[in-house]
């Protein structure tokens, strides 16, 4: 039997859970989709901070300057964003981070002195407080639903701002993590998600699981509503207002990965949901799209034999293990060929560059390399410190052997390290700018001093190496979209009824990663513009005659 409702998500992570209640608070009865087993998707494990300027955790003098410092921000960072929509974020932030916190369990604080990514540019704080951590979240308080949100592996009992990463001289004693254990109080991703589908169990919004969607129906020229297959049978949901797409990337579609993106995505950090079935859905009613070239991207290590639920090969985003002292990376000549303490978005250019000569990509494959003192005190992957090697990480007892097991050029290994030990001597790698910037030594060793967090010799044999690929937390191109979220046609007019947020919009802040959080803070802003837009609009009536795009043609 078909069923009706004002609101329509197809999607149920962070950016779809936050339409539902934007949706519903503005007065429309909702209905949300996923086709997954459970909730969250990517945001479930990611580290949960909400990048968000002008946010109501601001003092009020520093939030009243912020939105114009944050425009200009952006316009350093890029010349090519779509104005309207990219003041529909700044202006939205603050405001959707108050509204989802008065409606919600969700609560946010300001990571203290977390700085944004370009430090050199107009806007830029690098004293932090646009990136916004979660308090943890009590999982009891979703009863049922508790064991229904995504994970991949052992969940954190921390808030972040409680790690050294965060700020915090020490971490919490191991009574508080049983006690939070005990209680199942979580942290990261886990909190931010389950705090948003507690506030939607609260208002009666159940999502609907394992329900692929599978077609927009269609008449008069706007969308009224989705087809779906759940339980082996196709469904319609009719909607009387709107249709918001929250359906994350395409990172994992092979097709539209080759056809789209600028340059090799072979790993994704993401989980495997991420197929692009929103963007294919939007593209047969007509939808224009933009930024298609780009990703949120993200080197990543491939540790053993780790697998996501669904047993496809998993790879995690590889953050902190090259900002350490003690590394490098080179490609196959041997040469470092980047500043390896640089945000993980903006290093996609660099393993994207392009040998006309050789036709191939100069830096593919890529590998970390390290050496004995390193790997006893600080891990890499799933490998702790110590003497224990996994069969993933290549070891040798000299430079030329491990240039010779890892298939590069020993020659150039050996002068890469030779000079990057110097610089690190002299405090300065006047190469690439490792260390000059605040941001290169957040994830690094804070024990020491200034450059030396990040800059440190690699002398001790043995030396080891781990093989470095190309992923993504994500696709940022997708649907074009209005500053309420609107889908729009390739001629930039309306498509009734439907909208896009989360990854399956084009990013309002374009292919710039603004900060900790850069892909939560337009997700959630957006899931409630959206959601509230829409359950204030009239859409056409569905009618007996409504057809499928597959019918109308």
């Amino acid at each position: 039997m078909d069923e009706i409702a004002d609101v329509v998500i197809v999607g149920a992570g962070a950016s779809g859970l936050a339409a539902a209640i934007a949706a519903h608070e503005a007065g429309a009865h909702v209905r949300v989709i996923e086709k997954a087993t459970t909730v969250g998707g990517t945001a479930a494990i990611s580290g949960g901070v909400v990048w968000a300027p002008a946010n109501a955790h601001m003092a009020s003098n520093e939030r009243d300057a912020d939105r114009g410092e944050a425009m200009a921000y952006f316009q350093a960072l890029s010349g090519d964003l779509d104005e309207d929509v990219l003041s529909a974020f700044v202006d939205g932030a603050g405001e959707a981070i108050e509204f989802l916190e008065a409606v919600s369990p969700l609560r946010l604080a300001v990571l203290q002195g977390y700085p944004d990514y370009y430090l050199d540019r107009r806007g830029a704080r690098p004293q932090g407080g646009r990136a916004l951590d979660c308090d943890l979240f009590d999982f009891n308080r979703l009863g049922d639903w508790r064991d229904r949100v995504f994970t991949s592996g052992p969940v954190s009992r921390l808030m972040l701002r409680e790690t050294p990463l965060g700020g915090a001289a020490a971490m919490p004693s191991m009574e508080v993590f049983q006690a939070r254990a005990q209680g199942d109080l979580r942290g990261f991703g886990q909190a931010l998600v389950g705090s948003l589908l507690a506030g939607c169990l609260e208002r009666g919004i159940e999502p609907i699981l394992e329900a692929e969607a599978r077609r927009l129906l269609v008449d008069s020229g706007a969308v009224i509503g989705i087809e779906y297959l759940h339980e082996g049978l196709v469904q319609r949901l009719s909607a009387r207002r709107g249709v918001i797409l929250a359906t994350g990337g395409f990172e994992w579609n092979r097709e539209l990965v080759r056809t789209f993106l600028r340059g090799p995505l072979t790993h994704p950090a993401s989980p495997p949901m991420a197929t692009g079935d929103g963007l294919r859905m939007a593209q047969r009613v007509g939808v224009g799209l933009a930024n298609m070239t780009s990703a949120w991207w993200a080197p990543t290590i491939t540790a053993g034999d780790e697998t996501w639920p669904d047993g496809s090969r998993k790879s995690t985003p590889i953050l902190i293990e090259r900002t350490l002292p003690g590394s490098i990376m080179v490609n196959r000549r041997g040469r470092r060929f980047c500043n390896e303490a640089t945000n993980y978005s903006a290093l996609g250019g660099a393993f994207h560059q392009f040998d006309p000569n050789t036709y191939d990509w100069a830096n593919l494959p890529a590998w970390l390399i390290f050496d004995a003192t390193y790997k006893a005190h600080y891990p890499v992957g799933s490998a702790y410190p110590g003497p224990d090697t996994p069969d993933w990480i290549v070891s040798a007892s000299d430079l030329a052997a491990l240039a010779q097991a890892i298939g590069c050029e020993a020659d150039g290994l050996a002068a890469s390290v030779e000079r990057f030990n110097a610089q690190a001597s002299a405090g300065r790698d006047t190469d690439f700018g490792r260390g000059d910037s605040l941001y290169d030594v957040l994830y690094g060793d804070r024990s020491r001093p200034g450059a030396a967090g990040t800059l440190g010799r690699l002398d001790t044999p043995p030396y080891f190496a781990v093989p470095i690929t190309m992923g993504a937390l994500g696709t940022n191109g997708g649907v074009r979209t209005d500053a309420f979220g609107r889908a729009l046609d390739p001629d930039g007019q309306m498509l009734g009824g439907l909208y896009a947020v989360g990854n399956v919009m084009a990013a309002p802040t374009g292919s710039v990663y603004a900060g900790a959080g850069g892909t939560l803070g337009p997700a959630l802003t957006f899931g409630c513009i959206a959601g509230r837009h829409a359950a204030l609009r009239s859409n056409h009536a569905p009618s007996d005659n409504s057809k499928s795009e597959s019918q109308r043609q």
